[in-house]
């Protein structure tokens, strides 16, 4: 147990950061699930939509450290990728 005042602040502190990014991290894999479930009703609009929420939604987590950079950026190109997949076929 902490003993410092400081000690039990970070603990307040850490308990706190963790709730919000495990909120952070679980939105944006809603939001992944919704983009997957529009790519494979095969509707290239509603893909799209997702894509730009998406991509919004782990720029944010990114932006606060949620989630490292390249994480996001990864995750987005590979997202990206069956986009772009699917607007092929569809052409």
């Amino acid at each position: 147990m902490a003993h410092s005042l400081s000690a039990k602040k970070r603990i307040k502190q850490n308990a706190k950061r963790k709730i919000t990014n495990r909120a952070r991290k679980s939105q944006g894999k809603t939001q992944i699930k919704h983009f997957e479930a529009a790519l494979a009703i095969g509707d290239v609009e509603a893909a799209s939509q997702q894509h730009r929420l998406l991509v919004k939604k782990l720029d944010k987590t990114a932006a606060t450290s949620t989630m490292h950079k390249k994480t996001a950026a990864r995750k987005k190109s590979r997202l990206a990728k069956k986009l772009n997949q699917l607007k092929a076929k569809k052409a």
